[in-house]
């Protein structure tokens, strides 16, 4: 993936501990590669799934955090 600014999780078969806690496995073992944005306070806000060969496009991802930290700006404004 290279270097990027934001903690990441790698979970790679056999251990596939935290694939299986997400239900990301499939029942021959494998999982897609999934991304996950989780909050501080451990719950998912987005999922995005893509074929275990393909790389996902980071551009994405950041663009849907952003979406995300926009919306809780408004919710706390809006409280």
């Amino acid at each position: 993936m290279g270097e990027v600014w934001f903690p990441v999780f790698f979970d790679f078969w056999a251990h596939g501990a935290g694939a299986d806690k997400y239900g990301v496995v499939h029942s021959d073992g494998v999982s897609e590669r999934t991304l996950f944005i989780i909050d501080k306070k451990g719950i998912i806000r987005h999922i995005d799934v893509h074929n275990i060969n393909k790389r996902p496009c980071l551009e994405d991802l950041v663009e849907e955090r952003e979406d995300l930290e926009k919306y809780i700006r408004w919710l706390m404004v809006s409280a």
